[in-house]
């Protein structure tokens, strides 16, 4: 009596979503093609078995799943880790007029809600793991522990909660706000800080409010709604104060930097990956070689808001510099990539369309990079610019299984990347021969 009331417990729970860890579940993936290691040649057929969400063997062949176990059948695809977006704002869509007028209509909740069905498409896409770089705090902390408890689908999210901005920065929120807008924006913004004690207590606010990574611009903004450009605009001092006290709680630190003025002065400070990067000069890249920083290009971002702008959609300040980053942007990442600079893949998707992430592969190509490359700089080099090489980027045994597959070989062609056929998170899928394994939403 007592083994069935636990096997029957046991049930109950299954359909309650408990995570696939929990159910002690066995996969053999059987791959036509497996590139298990990125940048090492990919293998022929081969088998992943996969055990309680992680990698438990790689083996050469076709091997046949033992009794009870699930067979997962890709022979006929390319199979890969699942992909890693270091720039991603699941809470954005990349039109900021609209979200402000969905601000006074739209509650946290509601916004929670399309952040979710945003991480799903990511995740759908191939991006088992994405670092969301600035979205509401509370929420996006919600959303990354409600997808590692199994209650709903979605990447793994490595978040920053709001980004630290100098008063009147990328990152404050009153900008452009008639005074009554801005007066209740400031009561609750605590991301604003000025000075290095300032931008202390700015870092330990975001902490405490769940970030795994801190955020801060060192520079001007693209989407900002102000003219100020694109220059530095916070000290090396205040800069300083915001990496030490990050490390200090062991947090890694992404920067969002355009001018080389404020890319090197990041750089200096300790900083672990720059984003955007538009503007380098000969000296600024070899810093980034000399520290063994970490560039994260967005090369789809500028496009995408020159195009947004264009057409209306974001205020008008914001054509100038886009343009301006689009021209810059793409041959300073590819003189930095010939010079040696490391690259971690990242889209600031938020700004680009969710789930359009692996648009980003092309660009990189056209900077030089092989497709194996550019895909080593989504896989085994972002795990390593998260510090998770341990965990995930490669499958090996004792890694999550976060597993894509594709039709044909993106090493011969990397935009085959942009439509995946097949994707598993933590051993569970989510897609299955094109098509999601459960609701998706809009």
């Amino acid at each position: 009596m007592k083994g069935l009331m636990i096997a029957a417990a046991a049930g109950v729970l299954a359909c309650a979503g408990l995570p696939a860890a929990a159910q002690s579940q066995v996969s053999y993936i059987q791959a036509g093609r497996l590139l298990d290691r990125p940048g090492q040649a990919p293998r022929g057929p081969a088998t992943i078995i996969v055990r309680d969400g992680k990698v438990a063997e790689v083996r050469d062949g076709l091997v046949a799943p033992e009794a009870g176990a699930t067979l997962v059948d890709l022979r006929d695809r390319f199979v890969m880790p699942g992909l890693i977006d270091l720039h991603v704002h699941v809470y954005a869509d990349g039109d900021p007029l609209r979200q402000r007028l969905d601000a006074t209509t739209r509650d946290d909740g509601d916004a929670l809600i399309l952040a979710a069905a945003k991480g799903r498409r990511n995740l759908l896409a191939g991006f088992t793991t994405i670092r969301d770089l600035g979205g509401d705090p509370r929420g996006i902390r919600a959303l990354r522990d409600a997808i590692e408890r199994g209650d709903i689908a979605g990447p793994t999210i490595v978040n920053a909660g709001t980004m630290i901005s100098v008063t009147g920065g990328h990152g404050d929120g009153r900008n452009g706000l008639a005074e009554d807008f801005a007066d209740a924006v400031h009561a609750h913004q605590i991301n604003v800080c000025d000075g290095p004690d300032d931008c202390r207590r700015a870092v330990r606010a975001q902490i405490g409010l769940g970030a795994l990574v801190i955020k801060f611009a060192a520079t001007g903004g693209v989407l900002s709604n102000v003219a100020g450009g694109l220059g530095r605009q916070m000290t090396p001092e205040e800069m300083k104060a915001i990496v030490d006290t990050a490390h200090s709680f062991g947090r890694r630190v992404a920067v969002h930097s355009h001018a080389a003025e404020g890319t090197a002065a990041a750089i200096e400070a300790g900083a672990d990956t720059i984003e955007h990067a538009s503007y380098l000069d000969d000296a600024t890249i070899a810093l980034f070689k000399r520290h063994g920083t970490w560039l994260v290009p967005t090369e789809i971002a500028p496009v995408a808001a020159v195009a947004s702008a264009r057409a209306g959609a974001l205020p008008a300040s914001v054509i100038p510099k886009a343009e301006a980053a689009v021209k810059a942007l793409h041959e300073s990442h590819r003189r930095a990539f010939a010079a040696g600079v490391k690259f971690a893949f990242g889209t600031d998707t938020g700004v680009s369309r969710h789930g359009e992430n692996a648009t980003e592969f092309a660009y990189l190509v056209d900077l030089g990079m092989t497709p194996m490359q550019a895909i080593r700089s989504a896989t085994i080099d972002a795990a390593d610019a998260l510090d998770r090489k341990g965990e995930i980027g490669s499958l090996e045994p004792g890694k999550w299984a976060d597993v894509i597959a594709v039709r044909g070989d993106p090493l011969g062609d990397v935009r085959l990347l942009e439509k995946t056929d097949f994707v598993m998170r933590h051993g569970v899928v989510h897609k299955a021969n094109g098509e999601a394994t459960g609701f998706v939403g809009r």
